[in-house]
């Protein structure tokens, strides 16, 4: 009878630790204080699905969504693409452009594009420059299985809103890997900028 209370004794221990370090957990990525509403966009450059290099300031004159995805490795990402698909529309119809940054190989990307056929713009973010420059880097955050392709590390999970000036409307950051913005949500943010 002793041995079961002691083994009931650890297992809730155990799950106590679990919960405590996933509540813990959850404020312990800010978002960096470049990315805060009210901040211009900082600048930078990218490679588009087509291998076109193309520029933050391209995004000037109208708002943007822009997301930091993971890859298409990742479950959660390719859940959140897949969730934006019924948004991606009306996001659209609201006179925003919807850009998702990315640290995949561009060939990857085009298949991803075509894949979800949506008017979605790949912004590959080559080398993690643009994640190393925006504090989004998770440092050996590709499984081992994918980084012969990927290499080893990867962008934090982000999403901005712009306004047509450049300036950041809404920011959201993943405080663990499973969360991810409500696509409503980054609608109507965008819907309150047109406002």
């Amino acid at each position: 009878m002793t041995t079961w209370i002691v083994i009931a004794g650890v297992l809730l221990a155990l799950v106590i630790a679990i919960v405590l370090s996933i509540v813990l957990g959850r404020g312990r990525r800010r978002l960096p204080d470049a990315l805060r509403p009210g901040n211009p966009l900082p600048s930078f450059r990218a490679v588009d699905e087509r291998g076109s290099v193309v520029d933050s300031h391209e995004l000037h004159g109208s708002p943007a969504v822009i997301l930091f995805v993971r890859g298409n490795w990742c479950p959660f990402c390719s859940r959140q693409v897949a969730n934006l698909t019924r948004y991606y529309k009306a996001i659209n119809e609201s006179g925003a452009r919807l850009i998702l940054v990315t640290p995949k190989p561009l060939e990857t990307t085009r298949r991803v594009a075509q894949f979800f056929e949506v008017e979605f713009e790949f912004w590959l973010d080559e080398g993690l420059a643009i994640g190393e420059q925006f504090g989004l880097i998770q440092e050996g955050g590709v499984p081992s299985g994918y980084r012969g392709e990927y290499g080893e590390d990867t962008l934090w999970p982000a999403a901005l809103v712009t306004d047509a000036d450049g300036v950041i409307r809404y920011a959201s950051i993943s405080k663990l890997l499973a969360d991810r913005p409500n696509p409503e949500k980054l609608l109507e943010a965008v819907e309150a900028i047109r406002a």
